[in-house]
């Protein structure tokens, strides 16, 4: 059975309670259960890291190698400044998908530009919830064509 864990970064815990034009009213804890039930339906598991602390998000990337087929991250706002995340994704030996809930492309300069998109196989922005779902999706076809 496929493993997928599902990272999120900063302020993704307050889904549901921030800038709902941007992020819907979903909470952090509904968005994981579509997850896992998403998952389930491709007989997949699936694990989820949510820090605020850059060195967590690195230290969730660095353990993945050997436990997990593939990462699923949005990192929040450290998609525009985390350079050391970039490198722990370029490094780790687990193929990645980034994912947004808004379209960053289509937000605030600043936003504009994902950092560490260059060392995910892809990057998926601006459906909301079914962000992460296809992006479940793309990673388990990562998975399948190893």
């Amino acid at each position: 059975m496929p493993k997928i864990l599902i990272i999120n970064g900063p302020n993704l815990n307050m889904l549901g309670k921030r800038e709902s034009e941007h992020y819907g009213s979903f909470t952090l804890a509904q968005l994981e259960e579509a997850v896992v039930k998403h998952a389930a339906e491709r007989g997949c598991e699936t694990s989820f890291v949510q820090d605020n602390c850059e060195g967590c998000l690195i230290d969730a990337i660095q353990g993945a190698k050997g436990q997990y087929d593939a990462i699923v991250i949005n990192p929040g706002a450290y998609t525009h400044t985390g350079y050391a995340i970039r490198d722990a994704l370029a490094c780790c030996g687990v193929p990645a998908v980034e994912v947004h809930i808004s379209n960053i492309h289509a937000r605030e300069e600043f936003r504009r530009k994902s950092v560490t998109a260059g060392v995910c196989t892809g990057q998926i922005s601006g459906f909301g919830l079914q962000s992460y779902l296809l992006g479940l999706d793309a990673a388990l076809g990562l998975v399948k064509s190893r």
